[in-house]
């Protein structure tokens, strides 16, 4: 018990993702640049979503939630990171390390959950568009993302109960440039051997599943779409698949080689690289990703662009 209320009482120390080299500020630079960008994409993605009628629909409103999480992941772990550098303070209390396990847990799981379930959706508009109303009508919709959503929370609470605890009695100093759950647990003084086995195997259980249903659905929606005689179905069918498949494929990316490959085969520098993937590049990249490879998208923007600078005009003109 005294192990836990030295825990509770003490603050830890993170390592900084850059030292105060010249090549380091400008790497912090570039950083700060990607997490202005990434905040403002999923915003106006967001803002666009919420609009513009025509992006009203079930695949759109379980894009609205991808970018809620791509918002939530950076401003859990950057704004922290940019003040320990500019500050060359790097502490952080028992409490926010608590909150940032938490949160990035809740995020990274509801976000996977997610993604696998709006390959359903994509399955169920491109092998059964008849029924898609039907299939993916609101009330589906609202339980796929209140199922992510209590996956992640039920994930995130199990993970950073049992986590914080163990006692952490000996070095204060976490090797990563935020709290995360294998790198904490380098720091405790009890036998986490069990607990880090059991991380492991829910690890690879939730990146199975979910990876084997994108699999499975994704396998009947390009059997579907070769079988089509339109050469424009076929082409819209790609588009918006593939631009899903690409999100898939980096966030999924560096969740398997974080969770499944085992932590003897990578470097604390080689985490610390992954983790800034997948908490800051991944979410900067997902709006690009779905605005710029679909039409609907860039017609709501540029329309919406225009009546905000019609509005400005009116006002201008009137003033």
């Amino acid at each position: 018990m005294g192990g836990v209320n030295q825990s509770m009482t003490s603050d830890f120390l993170l390592v900084g993702l850059f030292s105060h080299s010249g090549s380091s500020q400008l790497l912090f630079s570039l950083v700060a640049a990607m997490f202005i960008m990434g905040l403002l994409g999923n915003t106006v993605l967001l803002f666009l979503i919420y609009m513009d009628s025509r992006l009203h629909t079930p695949m759109y409103f379980l894009l609205s939630q991808l970018s809620l999480f791509d918002v939530g992941f950076p401003l859990v772990t950057i704004p922290k990171m940019a003040s320990d550098f500019l500050q060359v303070e790097s502490s952080i209390s028992f409490g926010g390390c608590a909150a940032q396990i938490f949160f990035l847990t809740l995020m990274g799981v509801a976000e996977g959950i997610l993604l696998a379930l709006m390959s359903y959706d994509r399955y169920v508009a491109v092998c059964h568009p008849l029924q898609y109303p039907v299939l993916m009508r609101r009330q589906v919709c609202l339980l796929m993302v209140g199922c992510s959503w209590m996956g992640g929370v039920l994930n995130a609470s199990i993970q950073t109960s049992v986590t914080l605890h163990f006692p952490y009695c000996a070095s204060r100093v976490v090797d990563h440039f935020f709290c995360e759950v294998p790198a904490l647990l380098k720091l405790s003084c009890a036998d986490t051997s069990t607990y880090e086995l059991a991380l492991s195997i829910s690890g690879v259980l939730i990146l199975v599943f979910p990876l084997f249903l994108i699999a499975t659905s994704y396998s009947q929606v390009l059997g579907a779409v070769l079988r089509m005689r339109s050469e424009e179905a076929r082409n819209k069918a790609f588009t918006t698949c593939s631009s899903h498949i690409t999100v898939v494929g980096l966030f999924y990316g560096a969740a398997v080689f974080m969770y499944m490959v085992p932590g003897a085969y990578h470097s604390p520098q080689q985490d610390n690289v992954v983790s800034l993937f997948y908490s800051l590049i991944t979410p900067t990249l997902n709006p690009l990703i779905y605005s710029l490879r679909n039409r609907e998208v860039r017609t709501a923007l540029v329309k919406n662009s225009r009546l905000v600078k019609n509005n400005y005009v009116s006002d201008t003109s009137i003033s």
